[in-house]
């Protein structure tokens, strides 16, 4: 009887969450901002006016959101490839750059999605970064990013919250791959059909 009473003392200990919750809540977006939603829905609060390409980036653009409370910044990753293009990326930095706020802002993260599954910065605690990784019901594949700089040359100083759909960023990869080999294999078809390689202009191609 002894034995029996303390298997299930045991049991319900493993069923009850622990004090940082370790729930299975998957975040999909924040202020209104759902990642994986098509743009238009959301361009009423968005400056479309700042939409610019993200560098080394074939297909990405960045926009600016009309001023949040709270919040000093906030920054809208999308795709153009894909058609309609849609929300792949959520950055927005906080009002408050304190490491108080920082660490309570962490607690509440703790608790509402559990563990962060990595902690990456640098070693005197300059830069304080914290990762949660997601897989949601349909398969997507989230990643929610906590970040503290208290002082760094490539970073601005503050806190920051990032949100990214991964699967749809692969996505996106994946279309601009493809429409660059189409578009080149057209203009092979284009150079071999001309019947005379003399006809290429080989001074486009070799630096002067």
């Amino acid at each position: 009887m002894l034995r029996m009473v303390i298997c299930g003392v045991v049991l319900l200990a493993a069923m009850v969450p622990g004090p940082e919750g370790h729930g299975k809540t998957v975040p999909h977006g924040l202020l209104g901002f759902v990642v994986g939603d098509v743009l238009e829905n959301h361009r009423h609060k968005l400056r479309e006016e700042t939409a610019i390409p993200i560098r080394f980036s074939d297909s990405l653009r960045e926009v600016e959101t009309v001023p949040q409370p709270g919040y000093k910044t906030g920054l809208v990753t999308y795709g153009t490839c894909l058609q309609p293009p849609r929300i792949i990326r959520l950055k927005f930095k906080y009002a408050d750059s304190s490491k108080e706020f920082y660490d309570k802002l962490l607690a509440r993260f703790k608790q509402r999605f559990g563990k962060p599954d990595k902690r990456r910065g640098d070693p005197f605690g300059i830069v304080i970064v914290w990762k949660w990784s997601f897989v949601d019901e349909n398969g997507n594949d989230i990643s929610l990013v906590l970040q503290h700089n208290l002082k760094d040359e490539e970073e601005k100083k503050g806190n920051s919250v990032k949100l990214t759909m991964w699967n749809l960023m692969q996505a996106e990869s994946r279309c601009v791959e493809r429409k660059t080999a189409e578009s080149a294999a057209a203009g092979r078809g284009e150079i071999l059909g001309s019947g005379n390689a003399k006809e290429v202009d080989w001074d486009l191609f070799v630096p002067k």
